[in-house]
């Protein structure tokens, strides 16, 4: 039913596209604009960067980002899934995130860690589906695009394979 296959950057258009329908939901992320590829390249690990498909159509994406600069913490990195909107509630996420980590836990990740808007209840849900915990949340951390502060939720999923 899916295909996942690792992103490159001739995919930057779909994946933008599908980035920029969350920024305008404003429950998914606190970015204001679609960065260009250059400098979302630059913030973002180079390895667990893969495009979901369905009927040869890129209907997601997901990556995985560095929580931190220090070695001791390489193994700790942050979650970005996004689904395209009409490709929600049919798997796909639940699929693509399933596979980020088994990737990852391949790759020597040790702790994934997803920041969610708490009013975001799909990606909650989904995050819990796929063994992630709720381990902390933040009061107020951010205004969304609409200009109204935002809690967040923090789920981890630690590795089984590492420990």
């Amino acid at each position: 039913m899916f295909n996942i296959r690792e992103m490159v950057e001739n995919d930057w258009e779909f994946v933008k596209e599908i980035y920029e329908q969350a920024l305008i939901e404003g429950k998914s992320t606190f970015t204001k604009e679609v960065p260009t590829y250059e400098n979302w390249d630059k913030s973002h690990l180079k390895d667990c960067r893969y495009i979901i498909e369905k009927d040869k159509k890129i209907i997601g994406w997901c990556s995985l980002s560095p929580t931190s600069s220090r070695e001791v913490y390489k193994g700790v990195v942050e979650v970005s899934i996004y689904i395209h909107q009409q490709y929600r509630n049919i798997g796909a996420g639940k699929f693509l995130l399933n596979y980020l980590v088994k990737e990852s836990e391949k790759k020597g990740y040790w702790s994934l860690i997803s920041s969610i808007i708490s009013s975001n209840i799909n990606s909650i849900k989904l995050h819990e589906k796929c063994g992630f915990r709720q381990v902390g949340h933040r009061e107020k951390i951010a205004k969304d695009i609409f200009g109204i502060w935002q809690n967040t939720v923090l789920y981890e999923k630690r590795s089984k394979i590492i420990f």
